[in-house]
């Protein structure tokens, strides 16, 4: 798949620079000037950009992206999720949140291996880099993140979750719903379908993550008290770690007890991102 010859490659690519810029030199706390000079922009160039991309400026972002940010979060977040729970709600009603309706595979549309089935694939760009997702008539069975490089591995792992279904490439499809998924602007006309395959366990744990309200936290700890016991914060770490629905199922939201950020399948630089970029969305509607 020819990653370049997406909408936007050449800007993205520009972003993500940045971004990753401001993350390794986040101690630093660099100046628009500096940044711009590393980027090869001028500085009203590069905020322009930026803010476009990312929703806010490169000042207001590098705010967001230290670890005391997460520490401070996870002092609170606990019970803005006890409260999201209680009301029945996959968030706290914000402007940027995702409505999600899900479907889980039944055991016997597993065992087929997805014989009969007809998936729709694709690539795009997203804030936090290219971006593959597939879905059926069902709803979205995979969104994954990856590298432009490595762009067919997302591929392949579509093909050994369902060896026997028909794919087909669908890149105005995909970038409908990647659109739909990360638009700052509304909500979805509709409630975004997922369709998901695991242990019921595991499924307990995707959908305990819903819970997370947007712009919060929560520790793997707390998460695994609500799923079943304080004991299993091993097993729903690993659930966490195998969520096939990257960003619809935020589990870029779960870090340590002690703030750390713990791990992220599609990288702890990419989960820091996610991090800051919601958390100043967030205070930026209230």
């Amino acid at each position: 798949m020819d990653v370049a010859s997406l909408p936007s490659h050449h800007e993205y690519q520009i972003i993500a620079h940045a971004m990753d810029y401001l993350l390794q030199h986040q101690q630093q706390q660099p100046e628009l000037s500096e940044l711009a000079k590393v980027i090869g922009y001028s500085e009203t160039h590069m905020q322009r950009l930026f803010s476009q991309w990312v929703g806010v400026s490169p000042k207001r972002f590098l705010q967001y992206l230290t670890l005391q940010q997460a520490q401070q979060q996870l002092q609170y977040s606990s019970s803005v999720l006890d409260l999201s729970q209680q009301l029945g709600l996959s968030s706290a009603g914000r402007l940027y949140d995702l409505f999600v309706s899900v479907q889980a595979v039944t055991p016997g549309e597993a065992k087929m291996q997805g014989e009969g089935l007809v998936i729709h694939y694709g690539w795009g760009h997203t804030p936090f880099g290219c971006a593959f997702i597939a879905s059926t008539s069902r709803g979205i069975c995979q969104l994954s993140f990856c590298e432009s490089e490595q762009a067919d591995s997302a591929l392949q792992e579509l093909k050994l979750a369902w060896p026997k279904a028909e794919l087909l490439a669908d890149q105005s499809q995909a970038q409908s719903l990647l659109k739909q998924v990360f638009s700052q602007q509304q909500l979805p006309a509709k409630p975004l379908s997922l369709w998901l395959k695991g242990t019921n366990f595991q499924l307990q744990v995707w959908q305990a993550l819903l819970n997370i309200p947007y712009g919060h936290v929560c520790s793997y700890q707390f998460l695994a008290e609500h799923v079943s016991s304080a004991k299993a914060t091993r097993a729903v770490a690993s659930a966490v770690a195998k969520n096939p629905i990257a960003y619809i199922i935020p589990c870029h939201r779960v870090i340590r007890s002690n703030g750390a950020l713990g791990g992220y399948r599609w990288g702890l630089s990419r989960k820091q991102l996610m991090m800051g970029r919601e958390a100043q969305l967030k205070q930026r509607e209230e």
